[in-house]
């Protein structure tokens, strides 16, 4: 659904939401309007704060809502969130949806600063630790991964198989064939990972009540995470879940990876290192990152462009995320947990 409202509009959507809330705003400044979502930054008796209008169903965004403020509530370095004049976190207003945080003070952390990566892995272990605990409410769709990895890996590789088929059809054609010059080996990962997995402990672990677990950002990097004089503070919950920490690691070290074009055993322990100053993994977790970041998710997200998405995607990229899969299984074998 797209929304492409006029700034009067957007200034009278404003003004009517936060009648709800019987704030009179100043300095206000829209930082953000992408289709549905927007938002306003503005003053409330000189305390700075943030309107968030959502493309999400309300259903979802209970759940992401009620996470952050169970975080704020046990000390937590997020945004609190306010409530309306009813006393409700979420309040609509023309079928649409919207969200009253605190605005945090500060700057982006760059992640491609070594300073700033430290600063920023030791904030998502400190956010790991201090979102276990939550029960969602009545009314939210509740947003798990928790014990469903195997399920997972199966079908990203099913789909890749399926994907196999449509190459053969035109070989021809260049991503087509350097897709199935190196899809068997992308396959021979997949098995290994999903058999290192079957026999590890990660049923015991995961096999737990949904508030033992983690909360994982999903999206945690530049842009969502916030140096200010109380800390890093994480910002933009809105895909939370419940799952591992390594969730959230795997898509950080392998971004990482990625960018260098190459793994790096020494890279891997000094970003836990530095993780593990606020949120200590056990051997079992450990256990389940090292075969998570085995699983070729990268080629996975990078190939899914052209058969799910109808993208082009160049062969050279192709090859080289290939490369860097199959590389990485020499790296992990020197990582002993």
């Amino acid at each position: 659904m797209k929304t492409n409202n006029t700034t009067i509009e957007l200034k009278d959507i404003f003004t009517n939401v936060l009648n709800q809330y019987n704030i009179r705003p100043e300095n206000i400044s829209i930082i953000q309007n992408e289709g549905l979502k927007t938002l306003w930054k503005f003053t409330n008796r000189n305390q700075k704060m943030c309107l968030k209008r959502f493309r999400h169903t309300k259903e979802k965004i209970t759940f992401s809502v009620n996470a952050q403020r169970h975080i704020y509530k046990k000390g937590g370095k997020v945004p609190n969130v306010y409530p309306n004049s009813q006393g409700e976190y979420i309040t609509e207003y023309m079928g649409q949806l919207f969200v009253l945080y605190e605005w945090i003070d500060g700057r982006d952390l760059n992640f491609t600063r070594t300073n700033d990566f430290n600063d920023g892995i030791e904030g998502l272990g400190a956010f790991h630790s201090i979102s276990k605990g939550y029960i969602a409410p009545e009314g939210a769709k509740i947003s798990s991964k928790l014990g469903r990895w195997t399920e997972q890996y199966s079908s990203m590789k099913k789909r890749m198989l399926k994907w196999k088929d449509i190459a053969l059809t035109d070989r021809t054609k260049g991503s087509y064939k350097v897709y199935l010059e190196c899809i068997d080996d992308i396959i021979n990962l997949c098995d290994k990972a999903i058999t290192a997995l079957e026999q590890s402990s990660y049923n015991k672990i995961t096999t737990i009540d949904l508030h033992e677990s983690s909360l994982c950002h999903q999206d945690y990097g530049s842009g969502n995470a916030i140096l200010s004089e109380k800390g890093i503070f994480v910002i933009d919950l809105d895909g939370v879940t419940y799952d591992l920490p390594a969730r959230d690691l795997r898509k950080i070290i392998g971004k990482r990876a990625e960018k260098r074009g190459k793994w790096d055993i020494d890279d891997i322990n000094l970003i836990l290192n530095h993780y593990e100053k606020t949120n200590k993994l056990t051997l079992e977790e450990k256990e389940a990152l090292k075969i998570d970041l085995m699983f070729p998710h990268w080629f996975f997200g990078t190939i899914k462009n052209i058969f799910s998405k109808n993208k082009q995607v160049n062969p050279g990229k192709i090859a080289k995320i290939a490369k860097l899969e199959k590389e990485k299984l020499a790296v992990l074998n020197q990582w002993k947990i």
